[in-house]
C-alpha cells in the first residue's frame, strides 16, 4: 500500500507547489519538510500494516484462497464531503 500513499503524497505536493494562487515562489525546504511530515502517516499505526487491496476481483481471489473474509469500505459522493 505504500506505493499508493507515495502517489497521493506527491499529488498533494504538486498541487500545493503549482496551483496555489497565493504563492508564486514555491515552498522553501523547511516548508516542504513540514508539509511532508504532516501528510505522511506514521509507520507505527496499525492500519498501515493491513495489506489493502484496491481491486475487488483480486481481493475476492485472495480471500477465497486464504479462506478469510473481505471488509469493503464503500460510500456515495465525494470523499472530502463525507456525504
Amino acid at each position: 500500500m505504500r506505493k499508493n500513499t507515495d502517489t497521493t503524497f506527491w499529488l498533494v505536493i504538486f498541487a500545493l507547489l503549482f496551483t496555489s494562487p497565493l504563492r508564486s515562489d514555491g515552498l522553501t525546504e523547511a516548508e516542504f519538510e513540514e508539509l511532508r511530515n504532516i501528510l505522511i502517516p506514521p509507520q507505527k499505526e496499525s492500519w498501515t500494516t493491513i495489506p489493502w487491496e484496491l481491486n475487488l476481483l483480486k481481493a475476492q481471489a485472495k480471500a477465497g484462497a486464504e479462506r478469510k473474509p473481505i471488509f469493503i469500505w464503500a460510500m456515495n459522493g465525494h470523499p472530502m464531503a463525507c456525504v
